[in-house]
């Protein structure tokens, strides 16, 4: 008989005046005996919503009901026949708006706890298993990646299991993308991400780092070196400013620049000699996920007032649920419909204050949310000493501008064939980011997995 209880085994996690401190792991996962229990609230339906929520078309109630009977390595097995970062997924996808928003058992209560389901089999398998995955046999054709992100890493793990030689085309020093850069080791382990990318590794691709395409090499010269097809992987690393006064003060960052400093770093450990202001007081302006993880990251760098600063209300904001709760858990003073004119530098040209003005919504706009209106004589000043800008990304024009044949969008954004992810140049793929704006994980994954597919029609000749 299936587990009706309506509410999800909770996840053990740090407690919130602890946690804020420190850069470990907030939700410390399930046991064997929280999962069980949680995968026996699993219906097992026949039509499988959930399956259809998510990007990569994990089959959802088949590893639940392996997990159900214990059988938690043939669970795992299930999750990466489609999925090649079963560890990232299970912490950091939006499993509310996808898969767990699909579940039938969120009808009438709390949906199955999909994603910390997925998280528990990918750490059971790295605990306990010393398995290596097999390179499949070549098949003499070579691709190369541009990106290793999880769309780039998704396209790759997917093509070197059908006998592709890969190689993954890397700017930073490390593999991984926004896994590494963006998202705080408190959310997602950078010793997990390390170990998806061995994962890929140990099928047979080749990873480069420190390689800038554009740069150091050109699309053109890659296929010049024999590649016979090309992914583009390259995310959306180029922050977007709101153009106000005071914007180039000492003590302004983008979030990129931020949370890359603080993550991959290291900003938040005391060996590594990191350039980084230690604020007493920060702004955070925007909304997201990304504006959560700026400011979650400044409370542990030691501010003692870090505010969210949004021009939307609560309820619009376009962050988890799940990341604004933990942030005001910790201490993040929400400003909502709030919106700064202007950063205030002191004589030194660092920033002391940020004057911003009073917001309230009017009518929906283009994107169906309510449009923010300024309320007339509304201006007042918080005194920070930084101010962080989290108010989105485009993609680089780095490629774009090198590469003849590829149509990008009014965001600069590439152009593909939604089917196919192909380009306007033939052999030249793309997906995440890069094509879509900043967005999910899971998103760019399932652009990397169906670009990967179209590749191997496209080379295959089907």
């Amino acid at each position: 008989m299936p587990n009706m209880s309506l509410k999800k085994v909770p996840m053990p996690e740090q407690a919130a005046d602890v946690r804020n401190k420190n850069f470990e792991e907030v939700a410390k996962g399930y046991t064997a005996e929280m999962a069980v229990e949680e995968a026996t609230r699993c219906l097992n339906c026949k039509n499988k919503p959930c399956v259809g929520g998510c990007p990569v078309n994990v089959h959802i109630p088949d590893f639940i009901a392996k997990v159900a009977e214990g059988e938690f390595e043939e669970a795992y097995r299930i999750i990466t026949s489609t999925n090649g970062l079963p560890a990232v997924c299970g912490r950091v996808c939006p499993q509310e708006s996808q898969c767990e928003g699909k579940c039938v058992r969120g009808i009438k209560g709390e949906p199955v706890g999909i994603g910390r389901l997925e998280r528990f089999c990918a750490d059971y398998h790295m605990a306990n298993s010393s398995e290596k995955a097999e390179k499949p046999q070549s098949n003499g054709k070579k691709v190369a990646v541009v990106g290793a992100g999880p769309s780039g890493l998704t396209c790759a793990g997917d093509l070197a299991k059908k006998g592709y030689e890969v190689t993954v085309f890397e700017a930073f020093h490390t593999a991984g993308g926004v896994l590494v850069y963006g998202i705080p080791q408190f959310r997602l382990p950078k010793e997990i991400v390390a170990k998806e990318v061995k994962n890929l590794e140990d099928l047979g691709v080749e990873i480069k780092t420190n390689m800038i395409i554009g740069k150091t090499l050109s699309v053109d010269e890659l296929f010049e070196m024999g590649y016979k097809a090309v992914f583009i992987g390259s995310g959306a690393g180029l922050p977007s400013f709101m153009g106000i006064e005071g914007e180039d003060l000492i003590g302004v960052y983008s979030a990129n620049e931020y949370l890359t400093r603080t993550n991959l770093m290291k900003a938040y450990r005391e060996e590594y000699d990191t350039p980084i202001i230690k604020s007493k007081t920060v702004a955070v302006v925007g909304g997201g996920n990304v504006a959560m993880d700026a400011a979650r990251c400044a409370k542990r760098l030691g501010a003692e007032t870090v505010y969210i600063v949004y021009r939307r209300g609560l309820e619009e904001m376009p962050a988890r649920k799940e990341e604004i709760h933990h942030a005001m858990e910790e201490g993040v003073i929400f400003r909502n419909l709030n919106n700064p004119v202007r950063i205030i530098g002191d004589e030194n040209g660092r920033v002391k204050a940020m004057e911003c003005v009073e917001m309230e919504l009017g009518e929906p706009d283009d994107s169906g949310r309510r449009r923010p209106v300024v309320k007339e004589n509304s201006n007042f000043t918080l005194d920070v000493d930084t101010v962080i800008m989290a108010i989105g990304t485009s993609p680089n024009p780095l490629i774009r501008s090198t590469t003849k044949g590829l149509e990008t969008n009014r965001r600069g954004c590439l152009v593909v064939n939604e089917e196919t992810m192909q380009t306007t140049r033939e052999g030249v793929y793309a997906g995440g980011d890069a094509v879509t704006g900043a967005a999910t994980v899971i998103l760019a994954m399932g652009a990397g997995k169906q670009a990967a597919k179209s590749i191997d029609e496209y080379l295959g000749g089907k």
